[in-house]
């Protein structure tokens, strides 16, 4: 799998990030959820704007209800669930402990 950096969103400890693959796919880094799969994790709503405009997650994104303040301003946080990563690609990732990567599907808008 190839990655492109797509962008992400920094507060102190917290990076969730986006990439794109060469497999119609997104690769997620969001924070690890307590009491969800490993395959779910936690992102600020800012992280989907740096999606193309013609393209969108193909997962069901779950309102939170916290809200999170990163260096583009404050926003809501969401949950997004999708499959797991191998270790091939995971080695390719700088993921913190309390962070996990997931992959989700391209979806045209």
């Amino acid at each position: 799998m190839e990655l492109t950096f797509l962008g992400k969103e920094t507060q102190g400890g917290g990076s969730p990030t986006l990439f794109e693959t060469d497999r119609n796919s997104y690769v997620v880094q969001g924070w690890r959820v307590t009491g969800h799969p490993s395959t779910t994790v936690e992102i600020p709503a800012s992280l989907l704007g740096h999606l193309p405009p013609d393209a969108a997650l193909g997962a069901e994104l779950i309102a939170t209800g916290r809200r999170w303040q990163g260096d583009s301003g404050e926003c809501e946080t969401l949950l997004i669930s999708g499959d797991s990563l191998d270790d091939v690609v995971l080695a390719k990732l700088d993921v913190p402990d309390h962070e996990a990567c997931i992959e989700v599907q391209r979806k045209e808008r």
